[in-house]
């Protein structure tokens, strides 16, 4: 059986990179006594897929997450086992069962959408955001090499403030080698990154 998952990472897991978060969820579903799958081979693995990784900082509000279970299982049951057994920072959406034999979630998925809070006091925010729009080219390096953010980004505004905080929405591309990522958007915005707090609102598939 193949469960899809809905949850959100709270400002509790902030600090929980990708590689963690995954160790979370297979002890979670371990201790919620749930048939967890594993793959076959010397080195089984559980069989835990999240649609994309979130960097390390920022949380998120409907990350998706497909999980294998070597029988069927009611959805209820997958819900109420995980609730009970969820660590704080951790909160559950929603549990559907999708096909065995569905593309992978990595496949599906086109973009991002993503909330930036920012606390410090920001002038000509909107005219920023049109100068780094009006551009075909914003040369970036990550990893020791340079790749162009522009194609990446695919909208940006800012929104009323809240909290007495400005905020700007991004979506951006997140597909398989062309993930746009919201810390170098606001980089180039000319913002310092202490003052941002970035929240992934949605994950938007095909």
């Amino acid at each position: 059986m193949r469960a899809r998952i809905t949850f959100s990472k709270l400002e509790g897991m902030r600090f929980t990179g990708h590689l963690d978060l995954y160790k979370t969820w297979e002890r979670t579903i371990r201790r919620a006594k749930l048939p967890l799958a594993y793959t076959q081979g010397f080195n089984p693995r559980p069989r835990i897929n999240l649609a994309a990784a979130l960097p390390l900082g920022f949380t998120g509000g409907n990350e998706i997450m497909d999980i294998w279970f070597e029988k069927d299982v009611a959805e209820n049951e997958i819900t109420n086992s995980l609730n009970s057994s969820l660590p704080p920072g951790l909160s559950l959406q929603n549990v559907d069962e999708v096909e065995a034999k569905e593309p992978s979630l990595q496949t599906q998925l086109l973009a991002s959408d993503y909330i930036a809070r920012i606390s410090d006091p920001t002038s000509d925010l909107d005219r920023h955001i049109e100068d780094l729009l009006s551009k075909t080219e914003i040369w970036r390096e990550r990893r020791g090499k340079k790749y162009n953010l522009r194609p990446l980004i695919i909208d940006i505004s800012s929104l009323p403030n809240e909290d007495n905080q400005l905020r700007i929405h991004m979506r951006l591309s997140t597909r398989e080698g062309a993930n746009g990522r919201p810390d170098e958007v606001t980089a180039e915005l000319g913002l310092s990154q202490a003052s941002v707090r970035i929240h992934r609102e949605k994950l938007i598939f095909t």
